[in-house]
């Protein structure tokens, strides 16, 4: 019986984009990899849909957004004259499908409490590698211009850089699925007003005022959404009960997981002894198994981690103030006080519930892969000069503030 051989040129169907055609056969299988699917079980915001209803999107679909825009802009710089050979194209389309295959369960919660000093991006470089000894090697390129090792410079600022694919489709996507309109950006426009000039990717002058738009956006979709105050209380205390219960296993005490949570609560894992075994555990975790274990947490007989489990699964959360100042630390001692004599637990138990923190957002920076805008003259201007829009220049400033956490009692 001969198998019958599998058609691996499909098109798939976006919310954002409509139809996105899959471009060659091995973006089909790396799509089809394990590591990859994976990515359907991390969520595009973390904890953000107890702010926002919808905001249910995953890492996958990003990534398949992201690659549609890349392929957009193959075909708007090739139109331009701008030479990409074959390979180049085909190693674009795997080191933008893969730029977040590394992000653990609620994207950045790991990196903050189980993981030591191990960032999702040198993650998502070990799985490429990995997947490029299974691929005999037919992503190296894709990796070096991931690393931005390859010489012709603006491919890597199509990957990673201020004004990429990445940011195109997050904006974009996370603004249909919040239902916050601010950030919805003409990712379209920006794309089509690209070219490339000495190796470096610039922004034609017709597209000033789409940038304008962009770098607004992505201001207020920092401020309404990524740094909402509900979502910034929610990924703390989700960042603290995986601390808490790796602190607790680590004393003795059983509980309840998946297998590999449980590694991970068990092992000190760090960049040095994250080796290719752990990468295979570390693909089996995602946002089930931390669900799950919370779950089984809200009956822990430890009062730290039950309450913390409680707070997130009932979306009963602590009370949360913003303002520009730090807050002093005769406050935070006073929340701690009352708290524990409330509930008769020490001082290092009631500062799992009372803390404070900074949130900081900045726009576009100046000096880093900057946005160059291309006037007819061929004269080329960094759009902070460029642009007649006075706070632009206010949001290339970072602006900080600063939060207290702590209980809100109900009697």
């Amino acid at each position: 019986m001969t198998l019958k051989k599998r058609n691996k040129l499909k098109i798939l169907n976006d919310p954002i984009y409509g139809f996105i055609t899959i471009p060659n056969e091995q973006i089909f299988d790396l799509l089809e990899h394990k590591y990859f699917q994976r990515l359907r079980r991390i969520s595009q915001m973390g904890l953000s849909y107890l702010v926002y209803p919808g905001a249910h999107h995953t890492r996958f679909h990003h990534a398949l957004g992201c690659m549609y825009l890349m392929q957009n802009a193959v075909r708007v710089l090739r139109f331009k004259g701008v030479s990409i050979s074959l390979e180049e194209e085909d190693a674009l389309y795997a080191a933008i499908l893969l730029h977040d295959i590394g992000h653990g369960p609620f994207s950045h919660a790991m990196e903050h409490s189980i993981v030591n000093g191990v960032s999702h991006e040198s993650i998502s470089l070990m799985f490429m590698e990995r997947i490029n000894d299974e691929f005999n090697g037919s992503l190296t390129l894709a990796i070096q211009i991931f690393k931005g090792e390859y010489h012709r410079n603006f491919l890597y600022q199509l990957i990673s850089g201020q004004l990429d694919m990445d940011r195109l489709d997050y904006l974009k996507r996370d603004s249909f699925y919040t239902g916050v309109a601010e950030g919805n950006i003409n990712s379209e426009r920006l794309i089509t007003m690209l070219n490339v000039i000495q190796d470096e990717l610039v922004v034609e002058e017709k597209g000033i005022y789409s940038v304008e738009k962009f770098l607004l956006s992505r201001r207020l979709m920092y401020w309404q959404v990524y740094l909402h105050k509900t979502s910034l209380v929610a990924e703390n205390l989700l960042i603290r009960v995986l601390k808490r219960a790796k602190e607790l296993v680590e004393k003795g005490t059983k509980l309840k997981s998946s297998k590999a949570l449980a590694f991970f609560l068990e092992n000190k894992i760090t960049a040095t002894n994250f080796t290719t075994e752990v990468l295979e555990t570390f693909n089996q975790l995602d946002d089930y198994d931390i669900v799950s274990a919370m779950k089984e947490w809200v009956a822990s007989d430890d009062f730290v981690l039950s309450h913390l489990c409680k707070m997130i699964i009932d979306r009963d959360l602590l009370k949360i103030k913003v303002k520009k100042k730090p807050f002093q630390t005769n406050k935070v001692k006073k929340h701690v006080n009352d708290f524990k004599q409330r509930y008769k637990i020490s001082e290092e138990e009631a500062r799992y519930f009372i803390f404070t923190g900074a949130i900081s957002n900045q726009a576009y920076h100046e000096n880093k892969q900057n946005i160059n805008i291309l006037y007819k003259s061929n004269k080329i201007v960094d759009i902070v000069r460029a642009t007649d829009q006075f706070n632009l220049k206010a949001l290339s400033k970072p602006v900080t503030k600063y939060f207290i956490c702590y209980p809100k009692y109900k009697d």
